[in-house]
């Protein structure tokens, strides 16, 4: 999944643009990260946990969303959301939890009947929705996209499911950053396996990191799913290093392990400044394509805050919000034109042909492709 930044600057180290998830079954906790507030549920219950009240009433009450940690803390874009939600909606508190394992705590919990103690994930990915689908009898989210005010103000490109249950708040650009002093531009996929390259480009493992995932599929993209091993056989043999996600990779980078790293589009709006090297943070589009890696909200099926769930989501694609999820986020607005602001537009570097796989493409072949590389490139 595409991901936050832990705070916006120019020169700060990381910008946060990876969130580990791993389909594997891995730890099922859950850290609260804010708790302020108390509980105020308006109206009676209506069916499916909905509540109900007179027409113009504002849903109030306790809404829990699940996340990924860099989306929340200081500075960052879930902080702002919080903060002016509940200031535009008095009565509501917004309280964020952040599973160690991701949606993977919710896939497990719906498979054994568990509760599935939050009502709204955000940061969902094509991938993740479709690997839900594929383990789960029981569906995990629900679709809102009809009973939303602004579903229909999400760029088409960018919608991830048929069934409207995952809502687009946000996207990145999968892309090379590269030291220009040190390597020039490779321009394509197939200049990678050339000697010029060797040992010079950083990328994240598939199994465990959302941007090592894109960049798979966006390698299968260039080269089929008859050639994607080949060709990940030759980066092995001209020197590619495979670290395990987008942090430990980037800062590799940054500490001089190698001239390239697989990261995104956006690095410039996070590093540049008066002291900033900006030769070490050029972005390459491979084939002048980027991987566009949507991250998404959807309601939890079953949550007994729906109203206030499809509340957040409105919320969260005004043109206002829009904004300030792309500058503290480091990512692309989900909504059509929305302008972040000049600085943000300077840098933010759009590919000339963006590229992804859909929902119906990844559905029946993502779980292979994901374990073939993992057989054959990584060892697992």
């Amino acid at each position: 999944m595409l991901a936050g930044c832990t705070g916006t600057g120019d020169g700060d180290a990381g910008n946060g643009n990876g969130k580990a998830g791993t389909p594997s079954e891995a730890g099922d906790g859950s850290t609260e990260t804010s708790t302020a507030g108390t509980t105020n549920t308006a109206g009676g219950t209506a069916g499916s946990g909905e509540t109900t009240g007179t027409a113009g009433d504002s849903p109030s009450g306790t809404l829990t969303v699940a996340t990924y940690s860099s989306f929340t803390g200081e500075g960052t874009a879930g902080n702002w959301l919080k903060s002016a939600f509940e200031e535009t909606y008095p009565g509501t508190t917004v309280e964020f939890v952040t599973p160690d394992n991701g949606v993977n705590r919710y896939i497990q919990r719906r498979s054994q009947g568990a509760p599935i103690d939050a009502d709204l994930y955000v940061g969902l990915n094509t991938d993740e929705l479709v690997r839900a689908d594929r383990e789960l009898e029981e569906p995990l989210f629900r679709s809102v996209a009809n009973r939303l005010d602004r579903a229909d103000t999400v760029k088409d490109a960018l919608r991830i499911d048929p069934e409207g249950r995952a809502i687009p708040y946000d996207t990145g650009y999968i892309s090379l950053v590269y030291s220009e002093d040190e390597v020039d531009d490779p321009n394509s996929f197939d200049a990678l396996l050339e000697p010029a390259y060797e040992n010079a480009l950083i990328a994240e493992n598939a199994q465990q990191s959302d941007p090592g995932r894109a960049f798979l599929f966006w390698t299968i993209i260039a080269k089929g799913a008859d050639g994607y091993l080949d060709y990940w056989q030759g980066l092995v043999d001209n020197g590619v290093q495979i670290l395990a996600d987008w942090e430990p990779a980037y800062q590799a980078y940054l500490d001089g392990e190698a001239p390239m790293v697989v990261s995104y589009s956006t690095d410039q709006v996070f590093y540049h400044g008066e002291d900033v090297d900006m030769s070490r943070h050029r972005i390459g589009f491979l084939n002048d394509q980027g991987y566009a890696n949507p991250e998404a909200m959807a309601l939890f099926e079953g949550t007994e805050q729906a109203a206030l769930a499809r509340r957040f989501v409105d919320f969260a694609l005004t043109e206002e919000a829009q904004a300030e999820i792309a500058v503290r986020n480091v990512q692309f607005p989900a909504v059509e034109g929305v302008e972040p602001g000049a600085e943000f537009s300077k840098y933010a570097l759009e590919p000339p042909e963006p590229v992804t796989m859909t929902y119906d493409e990844l559905s029946g072949s993502v779980e292979t492709w994901v374990e073939q590389w993992a057989r054959q490139i990584a060892g697992g």
